[in-house]
C-alpha cells in the first residue's frame, strides 16, 4: 500500500495517509512532474494508458506521480522517470505551485522539474501509451480542438507557458 505525506497550505508535513484515504478525504499532498524538451525546444507529452484510473487516454506531462511518505520531491521525480519511461537523467527544479483546480480531487502541491532529452524512451505500457514531442503552438491547437488533457498539465501550461 502506497503511503503519502499529508501537508498543510505551507507544504509542511502534518500527517500521513494511504492514497485511498488521501482521495476519499481530499487530503492535501504532493505530486511531481517532469517537463521534457528536445533539441528543437518541443515539449514531450505522455498519452496516458487506458489502464490509468484517473484521466486514462489523456495527454499529460511526460512524467508525473505521487511523492511518497518521507520522499524528497526530486527523488520521487527521478523514481517516476525510471518507472514510466525507463530513463535516468539529470533534472532541474522548475516550479512549485499550489493546485486547487478540480473540485473532484484534493488540493496538492505540484513540484515540477525539467530536462532536455530527445529519447529514446522505454515506456511502461501499464502507465504510458506513447510519448510525442510537440511545439507549444501545436499543443495550443490540440487544446482548442478538444483533445483530452490532464487537468494538472493544463494548469502548468496556462500558468507557465501562456498556453490553453
Amino acid at each position: 500500500m502506497e503511503i503519502l505525506d499529508v501537508v498543510n497550505d505551507k507544504d509542511e508535513v502534518i500527517g500521513e495517509a494511504s492514497i485511498k484515504e488521501i482521495y476519499e478525504k481530499r487530503l492535501p499532498h504532493r505530486i511531481v512532474h517532469i517537463l521534457i524538451f528536445n533539441k528543437k525546444g518541443e515539449m514531450a507529452l505522455q498519452f496516458r494508458s487506458k489502464h490509468k484510473s484517473f484521466c486514462p487516454q489523456h495527454w499529460s506531462t511526460p512524467v508525473g506521480g505521487h511523492v511518497q511518505k518521507g520522499e524528497a520531491a526530486e527523488q520521487a521525480a527521478l523514481r517516476e522517470f525510471q518507472e514510466e519511461l525507463g530513463v535516468k537523467k539529470k533534472i532541474e527544479f522548475a516550479y512549485k505551485d499550489f493546485y486547487d483546480g478540480d473540485k473532484n480531487v484534493p488540493k496538492k502541491f505540484l513540484i515540477t522539474f525539467k530536462t532536455k532529452y530527445d529519447g529514446p524512451f522505454k515506456i511502461n505500457p501499464e502507465e504510458v501509451e506513447k510519448i510525442e514531442f510537440f511545439s507549444l503552438k501545436k499543443i495550443m491547437r490540440m487544446i482548442k480542438q478538444g483533445e483530452k488533457f490532464h487537468p494538472e498539465l493544463l494548469f502548468l501550461l496556462r500558468k507557465h507557458f501562456n498556453v490553453g
